[in-house]
């Protein structure tokens, strides 16, 4: 049974920061790619940062210079450091990974989700 698990949201103040962990947890062979979305009130969920197996990552426009992602090396975890919080920040964050689990099957899970809210 394969398991995504985020943590880290929380309450911020404009150009705060706050930094999210995702982990994979279960019988997995590979991870292809894991993927932060948010997904705002009202609105649809949108990918906001991808890294690849390779350790190439992508950024939205919207977070471009202000959020980095990284994976831990020998572990199935990434984190997202979200630095100078904005209002239109706030969001539940959600983690999507795209893997092959031990059967040789490719599939994608979805965390929980952890809200982030920014606010004054």
């Amino acid at each position: 049974q394969v398991q995504v698990v985020e943590s880290g949201g929380g309450l911020v103040q404009p150009g705060g920061s706050l930094r999210l962990s995702c982990a994979v947890h279960g019988e997995i062979v590979s991870i292809n790619q894991l993927d932060w979305y948010s997904q705002a009130p009202g609105k649809q969920r949108e990918k906001v940062a991808s890294i690849t197996a390779r350790g190439t990552t992508t950024y939205s426009d919207s977070v471009q210079g202000r959020f980095t992602l990284w994976k831990e090396r020998n572990r199935d975890v990434v984190w997202l450091q979200m630095d100078d919080l904005k209002s239109e920040d706030t969001a539940v964050y959600y983690c999507h990974a795209n893997l092959v689990d031990s059967l040789g099957l490719g599939d994608n899970y979805w965390g929980q989700g952890t809200q982030v809210t920014v606010s004054s």
